[in-house]
Formats: structure tokens, C-alpha cells, sequence
């Protein structure tokens, strides 16, 4: 019997300092995601960023937390609700970080008789601190624990057309209901570092403003290559010009180089460019979460407005949004049909 897991990053249990550290301390743990020595990454983790870093991160998810829980889970729990009901096989949940995890979630289908799983990274753009820690993990899993399941995954979907096709379509009802001055494109960051480790030809990330745009086989793991694609067939889509978008990536955390442009330092300098009405999309996540709904919705707001800005707009996640569930569907329908 066939059955599928979508996956998300997770998030902690609770908003309480613990539960928020004991989210961070296996995020931050993984190898793919702060890729140093195990000692040093102990050293950084344990030794300084869980005795300084989870007070203010359980203030930032308070602001954003639901009554039912959190807003991550919470919209991945309904488009999992909603997905089953357009399919005939078994659907499940995982994330990578926290509960449900990737564990319960393959143990969930097996429960219900699944022996074939189809797994559904939920990031449209392959990095190694997203999709693949989750398909290491999966793996692992399966070879250690569930050794009889055969597991299938789906690659990046950054340039698939009916996912660009849904994320136009979103961007364009909100542009059309806010008439901004300029769009901003904001994808979350990585260390440069990481990029050159996913680097399949060796040589080819330069990170100079031509790589990601010179045909090679190193695309298909080059995140700033997915980010700039993803970017450029929505834009066709639109029809905007140059001078009406811009790129950009967030969430920086320590002193290695990170992908510029940052977020927080374009949105800090639009007001002095003539833009006063700004529209901000996030097109690195399909489910809004602290990142969207704290750090740009709040925080970049607010950093807007106090510049100079007058108006500032977030274009939701495309989250439980129908036409996004239908292409999800659509994509598991196919696999459970040929095969």
C-alpha cells in the first residue's frame, strides 16, 4: 500500500523558554544546518547560543503563537486535512524539527498499512540545511528502523510551472488588492559556505552574479540559483519590470558570510529610494511561520515605517490556499498512478 509524508521545518512544543530551547538545541545541533565540527557546534550551541538565544526567541513566537498552537504546524496539519480529502491513499505529517516528527509520521502510514512512501519536502528550493537534512534523516530511519518501506522523494519544485503558476497567481490578487510601490522577493538566507558545499561541479559557485545565471549541473542543489529562478518566472508571470522587484534573503545568524542582499538592510534603505508603499513576499516557505509572520511581518515592518515607509504589505504563505492543495494533490495523484 502506497502513502504519502509532507514534511515542514517544525517548531518548538510551546512558547515556554525550555520547550523553545529544546527546539533550537536539535535544530541548531544538525550538521547540515550549522556545519562546524561536532565539538565546535557544541561549543557554539550549548556553550553560548542555548544560554542566550531562547528568551528571545520564546518572546518573538509569543507574538505569533495561535491559540491552538503554533501557526506552522497548525496550517500544515490543514493542508494535510485538506490533501487527504482530494486522494485515495494515506497522508501523513513530519517535521524535521519537533513533533510530529519524521519518525511519527512514517510510523503513522505504517499503521495503516503503507510499505511505499512518496515524501514531500515541503521547500521549494533545495538547501542543505532544508531538504536535504530531511531526506538524510528519512533515509536513516528507514534503514535503520522500517527497513521493508521503499521511500521516494520529491526533488526541489522551485521551477516547476503549476507551483510558479499558484505563487503568481497569490502574489498577484495581493498586488492588485495593495498597488505597492515595489515588490520585494525575500527568501531566507544561508552562510555562502553552503552553497559551495552543495556545489556538484566543484568550481562553479563563485557566488560573483554570473554563476547562478551560466547554464550548469550545479543548479539543481544552488539555492541562490533557485531563489533567482523562482524569482524570474513569477516575474514573467507578472509582468513586472525591473525597477518594480527586487531580491533579497533573511534570517542571518553569526559572522560567516551569508548571501547578500540582506532584507533587513534593502527594506532599511527603500524609503530613501522613493518607495513609500512596499509589498514583501517569502516565496522560500509554503507555510507562514516566525520567519514570515514575526520577523517580516512585525519586525521589517516596523524597521519600514520607522525609515520613512508609509505602507507596508506581506503576501501570505500560499498555506491551505486550494489552488497550492490541488497541486499537491495533483503531484501524489500522479505518483500513486504510475507506479
Amino acid at each position: 500500500m502506497k502513502g504519502v509524508l509532507l514534511v515542514n521545518l517544525g517548531s518548538p512544543d510551546s512558547t515556554s523558554k525550555k520547550d523553545v530551547r529544546k527546539y533550537l538545541d536539535e535544530f541548531l545541533m544538525d550538521k547540515r544546518v550549522i556545519d562546524t565540527s561536532y565539538l565546535m557546534r557544541v561549543l557554539l550551541v550549548k556553550g553560548v547560543i542555548l544560554n542566550t538565544r531562547p528568551k528571545k526567541t520564546a518572546a518573538a513566537y509569543k507574538k505569533i503563537w495561535w491559540e491552538e498552537g503554533s501557526p506552522l504546524i497548525e496550517i500544515t496539519k490543514r493542508v494535510t486535512k485538506k490533501v487527504q480529502n482530494n486522494t485515495t491513499i494515506p497522508i501523513a505529517m513530519g517535521m524535521r524539527y519537533g513533533n510530529p516528527s519524521i519518525k511519527a509520521g512514517i510510523q503513522e502510514l505504517i499503521d495503516q498499512g503503507v510499505a511505499n512512501i512518496f515524501m514531500i519536502p515541503l521547500y521549494p528550493q533545495f538547501a542543505m540545511a532544508s531538504t536535504e537534512t530531511v531526506v538524510v534523516l528519512a533515509n536513516k530511519l528507514i534503514k535503520k528502523q522500517f527497513p521493508n518501506i521503499k521511500l521516494t522523494d520529491v526533488p526541489a519544485f522551485y521551477k516547476e510551472p503549476d507551483y510558479i503558476e499558484v505563487l503568481s497567481n497569490s502574489i498577484k490578487k495581493k498586488l492588485e488588492e495593495d498597488q505597492p510601490d515595489h515588490l520585494l522577493f525575500s527568501y531566507h538566507g544561508l552562510p555562502e559556505r553552503h552553497l559551495q558545499l552543495t556545489d556538484v561541479a566543484k568550481s562553479h559557485c563563485k557566488i560573483d552574479g554570473t554563476c547562478c545565471s551560466t547554464p550548469s549541473p550545479a543548479h539543481e542543489f544552488c539555492y541562490r540559483h533557485q531563489c533567482y529562478e523562482t524569482t524570474k518566472l513569477v516575474v514573467e508571470r507578472l509582468g513586472l519590470k525591473e525597477k518594480d522587484y527586487s531580491v533579497s534573503f533573511q534570517s542571518r545568524l553569526g559572522r560567516d558570510p551569508w548571501i547578500q542582499p540582506f532584507t533587513d538592510v534593502v527594506i532599511k534603505g527603500f524609503p530613501n529610494k522613493g518607495v513609500k508603499k512596499l509589498s514583501v513576499v517569502t516565496p522560500s516557505f509554503v507555510v507562514d511561520c516566525l520567519e514570515t509572520l514575526e520577523e517580516i511581518a512585525m519586525e521589517a515592518k516596523k524597521s519600514f515605517i520607522e525609515s520613512g515607509g508609509e505602507e507596508f504589505n506581506t503576501i501570505p504563505c500560499l498555506n491551505d490556499n486550494d489552488e497550492w492543495v490541488n497541486v499537491l494533490s495533483s503531484w501524489i495523484n500522479e505518483w500513486n498512478n504510475s507506479n
